[in-house]
């Protein structure tokens, strides 16, 4: 399996400063994740994760790759409904977990973590 995980850079900083639009800006952040990974035959199982994260889950590497540079692209360079315009990490890894109740655990998924706090 492959994981794809995302995180919103500075994002209890930006819920301060600008709640309303906050709000708005996750959800596109969320719509954007969303349609890359299922563009590219994955699976988004925690739309939001802790706080603003995302955690999709993928049969081949090379798709969940592909998934987050389109939904990079797309983050940087398509439209916003709001000026808030937050960076987003993004950690891609491989390796076999432990499927449970639709959910994976183990030592793959916790590095995959770990690279996206990087």
């Amino acid at each position: 399996m492959s994981f794809l995980l995302t995180d919103i850079v500075g994002s209890t900083r930006l819920w301060q400063q600008a709640p309303v639009d906050m709000d708005r800006a996750i959800a596109h952040h969320q719509d954007v994740i969303g349609r890359s990974v299922q563009s590219h035959g994955g699976m988004m199982l925690k739309p939001r994760g802790e706080g603003d994260s995302t955690f999709s889950v993928f049969s081949r590497a090379r798709d969940a790759v592909a998934a987050a540079l389109d939904a990079q692209h797309e983050l940087r360079s398509g439209a916003w409904p709001v000026p808030v315009r937050p960076a987003t990490r993004m950690a891609v890894h491989t390796g076999e977990a432990v499927e449970r109740d639709g959910d994976y655990f183990g030592p793959v998924v916790n590095r995959a973590a770990r690279l996206r706090s990087v």
